[in-house]
């Protein structure tokens, strides 16, 4: 698929997402990398602009550069912000109680402290995401390692065969401490994305470096 159509492909799928104002989103194609321009409302909707990309075959990357710019009841002063996640974070059952910390400065969250598990950490983002006024949010929670490399490596390579999507895939996997480094060759960004989500299911992965060859 040339530039062209996978350009036309991304701009009907923004265009047919009620959430988001596409005549505001800018989108340019070159040998498949997606470059992402304009602004939204809210980081919720910058998110699924990047969700409608990744969906689209033929594309082999993004460049987001889609600015948050809150209007009206968007509007919110950090402390309010602030009160808002901590609120937000309190009631998810994913969350561990308090072990999340919250700074917020123009609007932008900054989350941190330590968590068990991945999914633990995803959850904190995910919950605050569609709240009014953030225009951005860096996960700086960290997650504790209590498995060895070499059991890791086992159970990640174990998750990569369990998934289907994955089973003509290419993928060696290497684990220094929590660091996972996944090299090879995958068939399409979403395979790329697959390989990821299992490796971050697995405990005690703390970063994953994505070093795989979309072909």
């Amino acid at each position: 698929m040339g530039d062209p159509d996978i350009r036309q492909d991304v701009l009907d799928g923004l265009e047919f997402e009620p959430s988001l104002n596409a005549a505001h989103i800018g989108v340019a194609v070159e040998n498949g990398i997606v470059l992402l321009t304009g602004h939204v409302r809210t980081h919720d909707e910058r998110l699924k602009a990047e969700q409608i990309v990744t969906s689209i075959k033929g594309v082999r990357g993004i460049a987001q550069d889609i600015e948050v710019r809150p209007v009206g009841a968007n509007v919110t002063a950090d402390d309010e912000i602030a009160r808002r996640v901590l609120d937000v974070l309190k009631w998810n059952a994913s969350v561990p109680a308090d072990a999340v910390k919250v700074k917020v400065a123009k609007g932008w969250v900054t989350l941190s402290g330590a968590v068990e598990w991945n999914f633990q950490r995803e959850a904190a983002e995910h919950s605050i995401r569609g709240i009014a006024g953030v225009v951005g949010i860096s996960n700086a929670i960290e997650i504790a390692t209590k498995l060895s490399p070499a059991n890791l490596r086992l159970r990640i390579e174990q998750a990569l065969k369990r998934r289907a999507e994955l089973e003509m895939s290419d993928i060696r996997v290497e684990v220094s401490g929590g660091t996972v480094t996944l090299d090879g060759k995958v068939h399409s960004i979403g395979e790329r994305r697959a390989a990821e989500q299992a490796v971050w299911a697995a405990p005690g992965v703390v970063d994953v470096r994505d070093r795989l060859s979309v072909v």
